[in-house]
């Protein structure tokens, strides 16, 4: 991955040449325990995978003791704002800005509350589904089917990475059949096997769904309650190019690619497509001592630059995805603004 390549060549070059170091231990400012809190209540989705891969490896490197907490969203930021020392710190996805643009409760202005760390993964399987026997074959489908008078149901977690993409779909109906957006409904619920229920009892048309949770339910055959199939992968084509070429399950790389962009377009009012790249990274208490953040960041770099940790990550089906702190900062204020684009174009 070409920007993986750049962060962690950034990072060496700052540290000379982090492989002739010593030893870290000397000049670790980290004392104790480090508690890794995660936006997630789950200890099987993809927030604790990413999380524990990268929690495992820093134990490995600095004889520490990183362990991974899955609190939900609420309590690790409110656990964030009392870490200062730096023994607690966060792992959490887009959603932590996402849900603020969305205006969810509990949710600020990640950037201006809280100090943002390093990228660390992005999970390229974030997609869109419908009943294997839909009428819609298609995005495309699902747009013309919405903008000729159809209501079309998409079942979404509010306030995340599913409602994006759910906006986004919404904001090309209005683009291709102006005042026909409305036709494109949101079914709000909460975790995936909520979602995949509500297909299951065909009250959705379409559901958001990920690769991970939603690929087994594809090999079903089409009479069966339960079989789906993906009509849209969200990340970017570049991103999918670095899955793995097996895919997962029997949805290989190649057949990937033919669901996301460009082979799917999602048009947005500047001629391109939309594209979410679902994306994993640090966040510290505001007031955390600067040299954490800079030893962290150093840590990383050589964890990523040893190579072990991107095959580790790639076995889970994740994307390696690493960003010092300052340029995943950029990075991820460039993300929030596109994203607002989108949300904004909705209620205009």
């Amino acid at each position: 991955m070409k920007r993986l390549l750049l962060g962690a060549g950034i990072v060496l070059g700052s540290l000379l040449s982090v492989t002739s170091l010593p030893s870290l231990a000397d000049d670790n400012p980290l004392k104790g325990n480090i508690r890794v809190v995660i936006g997630s209540k789950s200890t099987g989705g993809d927030t604790y995978q990413a999380a524990s891969i990268v929690a495992e490896a820093l134990s490995k490197k600095l004889d520490m003791n990183f362990k991974v907490d899955a609190v939900g969203e609420t309590a690790a930021f409110k656990a964030l704002e009392r870490g200062q020392r730096g023994n607690t710190i966060m792992i959490f996805h887009d959603q932590s800005y996402l849900g603020y643009l969305y205006g969810q409760n509990g949710y600020e202005d990640i950037f201006a509350t809280y100090k943002i760390g390093p990228t660390i993964a992005i999970n390229p399987g974030n997609a869109f589904l419908v009943p294997k026997k839909s009428p819609y074959n298609t995005l495309e489908d699902v747009i013309d089917a919405a903008g000729n008078g159809k209501t079309v149901r998409v079942a979404i977690q509010p306030g995340g990475v599913s409602e994006i993409g759910y906006s986004a779909i919404k904001n090309a109906v209005k683009l291709k059949y102006p005042g026909k957006e409305d036709n494109v409904v949101a079914l709000n619920t909460g975790s995936q096997a909520d979602k995949n229920q509500q297909l299951f009892d065909g009250l959705a048309d379409v559901i958001n769904g990920s690769v991970q949770a939603n690929e087994q339910y594809t090999r079903l055959p089409a009479d069966d309650q339960k079989a789906m199939r993906f009509i849209w992968l969200t990340a970017k084509s570049t991103t999918l190019a670095d899955a793995p070429e097996a895919g997962m399950g029997e949805l290989n790389r190649a057949a990937m690619l033919k669901l996301a962009e460009p082979q799917v377009k999602v048009p947005l009012a500047d001629g391109n497509n939309f594209a979410f790249d679902k994306e994993f990274f640090f966040l510290y208490n505001k007031d955390i001592d600067p040299k954490i953040v800079a030893f962290l960041d150093k840590s990383l770099g050589q964890i990523f630059a040893d190579g072990a940790i991107q095959e580790e990550q790639k076995k889970a089906f994740f994307t390696p995805d690493f960003l010092p702190s300052a340029q995943a900062e950029a990075h991820l204020k460039a993300k929030m603004e596109e994203y607002k684009q989108v949300i904004d174009a909705l209620h205009h």
